[in-house]
């Protein structure tokens, strides 16, 4: 029996792609990666997306964690970014590449993946494809089904692992193809296109980049980056306000040692982080952020308690809420 790799998402694509190849008898091992970027966190059971699809479709699936490894590709990006800050080239690459080793390591013949041709105007071009694949050192050996018959043959399908006649010409960023086929083979689980990479989000982009010319983030930098409204104090210094009893809760879970955090003492309000130069004049404007997003905002002015994260130590201000002129002039990405 014939073994695949599959780089595997749990969208609608790349569950039709292991679908096709499982009901050619191919034997299907599903690779996904969770990293710092994706909406989703969580890769425990049936709370991450790939997981879930994974166990739907019957098949066994390893998760890897690329958290440090797709900090460093973002930074610096051999073939560039797209409409945001998504490297999606070289993400590619570097996706193949582990389905490589696992191939190697397992025993497979042969890479499936998702991809339709046209779908994605920087990596699923022919030309693309034919640079992330030899780039990532699988030349030959990465089997598209939903676009295979409008490609080259593949290794497996001239080797006949894989029967070219049962694979698709499927192109394009229309999926009406793709959910016709879904109904047809019993697939009615799947998310709405787009919104797992983080890095193709406009107001993510626009932090992560406003973040990257002030310091070299690391991963807790950027998971910042998801919550509350970010606000530019000084060229060292930001403050983080959360938006909700949620975000409170994430954002006081990531602050680390020399981090402030501020919350309104008398009245329901946010928690708001601050990160960097903790000076008399940064605090204030913190302290004024976080008046001006609790329920004291209307008020003259409100008590703020200031904490030292990871001690005891805490002092209490007043502050008046900040003006809509200070928001403006401070906020980084709305």
């Amino acid at each position: 029996m014939a073994k695949a790799i599959a780089l595997f998402s749990g969208g609608l694509d790349s569950q039709l792609a292991v679908k096709l190849m499982l009901d050619q008898g191919i034997e299907v091992q599903c690779l996904t990666s969770r990293s710092v970027f994706h909406q989703h966190r969580s890769h425990e059971g049936k709370e991450y997306p790939a997981v879930a699809a994974a166990e739907r479709l019957g098949v066994p699936i390893t998760v890897l964690n690329t958290d440090d490894e797709m900090l460093e590709l973002v930074k610096h990006p051999k073939h560039g970014v797209g409409k945001n800050m998504n490297p999606c080239v070289d993400c590619r690459i570097f996706l193949l590449r582990k389905a490589s080793e696992r191939m190697r390591e397992s025993g497979a013949d042969f890479i499936v993946t998702g991809e339709v041709l046209g779908q994605r105007p920087m990596s699923q071009r022919k030309d693309a494809m034919a640079l992330i694949d030899r780039e990532a050192g699988v030349e030959g050996r990465v089997v598209r089904p939903l676009c295979a018959k409008l490609l080259e043959p593949t290794r497996p399908e001239k080797d006949g692992l894989v029967d070219r006649e049962k694979l698709l010409a499927i192109r394009g960023r229309s999926r009406k193809e793709q959910m016709a086929l879904a109904e047809k083979l019993g697939i009615t689980e799947y998310p709405s296109p787009a919104g797992g990479c983080l890095l193709t989000d406009p107001g993510f982009s626009q932090r992560l980049a406003e973040l990257m010319e002030h310091r070299d983030p690391d991963i807790n930098d950027t998971e910042l980056l998801k919550l509350g409204r970010h606000f530019r104090l000084d060229d060292r210094t930001k403050a983080v306000v959360g938006r909700d009893e949620a975000e409170n809760y994430e954002i006081e879970g990531l602050a680390r040692e020399g981090d402030l955090l501020l919350d309104a003492a008398d009245v329901m309000g946010p928690t708001t982080l601050l990160r960097g130069e903790a000076s008399e004049s940064n605090v204030a404007i913190a302290a004024r952020l976080t008046v001006k997003y609790g329920k004291a905002r209307n008020e003259a002015s409100a008590c703020v308690t200031v904490r030292r994260a990871t001690t005891d130590e805490s002092s209490v201000l007043t502050a008046p809420p900040a003006t809509d002129e200070q928001v403006a002039q401070l906020m980084i990405a709305r």
